[in-house]
């Protein structure tokens, strides 16, 4: 029995998923993602037009994972908005840390901004969770939520990727991250406040 057009695209992404997992996204042809799926390497044009719609498949699969992710730590965290805002961070970071190739696939310039399947739009939640707990948090004299929440994601951003080129612990002595997330919420939100829990 052949299989399915959707079952062979399904094959193509996992395919794809566990390329970047394995050998990082630059690694990742079409050619090896046929091979590794068990298809003619003709087959991932037949579904995916060009290399991009296909790394957007991929990419999606990582937003997913990590939204997933992040929601049930969030949860978890309990109704304090700056514990949900920690877990939040602390998530992210483990993330990058445990799935590198795939973080770097995930924020590629040219997949985002070729709005291929909509990448952009399955990304957007989880900047809208962020920016709703620092709307939660942020003062009066603060940037606006949205304006404030993108600099804290930038920060949490660059603190990924410089932990994981060993720039900060050679800058910091630092021996874990944790540290590092919970000044860069002071940072960004001010200290915990009386009566709030310290994060």
């Amino acid at each position: 029995m052949q299989d399915s057009e959707p079952d062979i695209r399904t094959r193509l992404i996992t395919a794809g998923v566990e390329l970047v997992h394995s050998e990082g996204h630059a690694a990742v042809s079409l050619r090896d993602i046929a091979r590794r799926a068990g298809v003619s390497h003709g087959a991932p044009r037949r579904h995916f037009p060009t290399h991009l719609d296909l790394l957007s498949a991929i990419a999606r699969q990582g937003y997913a994972d990590l939204g997933v992710r992040i929601a049930a730590v969030v949860r978890d965290a309990g109704p304090d908005p700056r514990e949900r805002l920690l877990a939040l961070g602390r998530a992210y970071l483990d993330y990058a840390a445990a799935q590198r190739g795939m973080f770097e696939l995930m924020f590629r310039h040219d997949l985002l901004n070729s709005g291929r399947l909509g990448l952009r739009d399955t990304s957007l939640p989880l900047f809208t969770l962020l920016a709703d707990l620092v709307a939660q948090l942020r003062r009066p004299t603060d940037a606006p939520a949205t304006v404030l929440a993108g600099a804290l994601w930038a920060n949490l951003h660059g603190l990924a990727q410089l932990w994981a080129w060993g720039s900060l612990q050679l800058a910091t002595g630092a021996t874990d991250d944790d540290a590092l997330l919970r000044a860069t919420l002071d940072a960004h939100l001010g200290p915990a406040r009386a009566g709030q829990p310290r994060t």
